[in-house]
């Protein structure tokens, strides 16, 4: 089956104006790929029905009320910006431009402005990740998720995806990293009850339970980035002192009489100063003091007997 043909003027000047913001993206991914082929040079019209959902996009949830927004605009004025499609067999496959089709399916409109494109899978994901980084539709655990899958997916490291990106290595591990929390947590970045910063905060506190603890406390009080990094340092800190503050001694244990009557018999007998320490039930000293060496012989003398 073969692309539509283009339609008329009209969207040939409405294209004119449209693609240099999608080149920004696509154009930027594909200038280092051998092979790419770049959009068709003309705005075709294809059947809503004929395209099909982009199984790359990353993007998991849309906002009903922008969503609503942007079919109300579209029944009006029509879909101003063309979709980026590709051909699959006799049908399309969506690569950007979800929102759109989805306010076009909504609104009762028959068929769309398309650019049809030749690009494989990977580049298909690729221009769904950049679409939707650009236009900062990914929340960070949709642009994580993204991310890993993409890089699992072709074996890429995180150096390899920011250049294909325009991304420093350090964002994109900072956000993959974010997986690493637990899933209530990076339920509550998904939906905009923890920010980044707070996650990247919470990152920082080894146990999992602590950081559940930490998490469900800066949203229950609606903690900033700094109070929550404030909350955590002085808990560290408390659990620093507790560790190595010295232990109190535990207090000396009563003597009996028991244990005074043998003192004093064997002072008497020893004619020396003899002291009983008792520390436990079952645990103790017996210190003898001696002040000569006659002393000490004569001591030594009536314990061999």
């Amino acid at each position: 089956m073969t692309p539509p043909e283009p339609t008329d003027q009209g969207e040939d000047r409405m294209e004119a104006t449209a693609k240099p913001r999608l080149a920004r993206g696509l154009n930027a991914l594909l200038g280092d790929v051998p092979g790419a082929t770049a959009p068709a040079t003309g705005v075709a019209r294809l059947a809503t029905e004929k395209i099909a959902e982009n199984p790359y996009q990353p993007r998991k949830q849309f906002d009903a009320e922008e969503l609503a927004a942007l079919t109300a605009s579209v029944k009006n004025h029509g879909v101003l910006q063309p979709l980026v499609v590709r051909q699959v067999g006799e049908n399309y496959q969506l690569i950007a431009g979800e929102r759109r089709l989805r306010a076009a399916k909504e609104a009762g409109l028959a068929e769309v402005p398309v650019h049809v494109v030749n690009f494989d899978d990977q580049q298909v994901f690729e221009a769904a990740l950049v679409e939707n980084i650009q236009r900062a539709d990914l929340n960070p655990i949709e642009k994580a998720q993204g991310f890993k899958e993409y890089m699992d997916r072709y074996k890429m490291t995180q150096d390899q995806l920011g250049a294909r990106l325009g991304m420093d290595r350090t964002t994109i591990s900072n956000l993959v990293g974010l997986l690493n929390l637990p899933a209530e947590i990076q339920t509550a970045v998904r939906i905009g009850q923890l920010t980044m910063g707070h996650a990247k905060v919470l990152k920082g506190v080894l146990d999992a339970d602590q950081q559940l603890a930490f998490a469900r406390e800066a949203v229950l009080k609606n903690y900033s980035v700094h109070a929550l990094d404030t909350l955590i340092k002085q808990q560290k800190i408390a659990a620093a002192a507790e560790v190595t503050a010295p232990k109190p001694a535990a207090p000396p244990v009563e003597k009996t009489a028991h244990v005074k009557g043998l003192e004093d018999d064997l002072r008497q007998r020893l004619a020396v100063k003899i002291e009983i320490k008792v520390k436990s039930k079952d645990k103790g000293q017996i210190v003898i003091v001696f002040d000569s060496n006659d002393d000490f012989e004569r001591i030594v003398q009536a314990l061999q007997k």
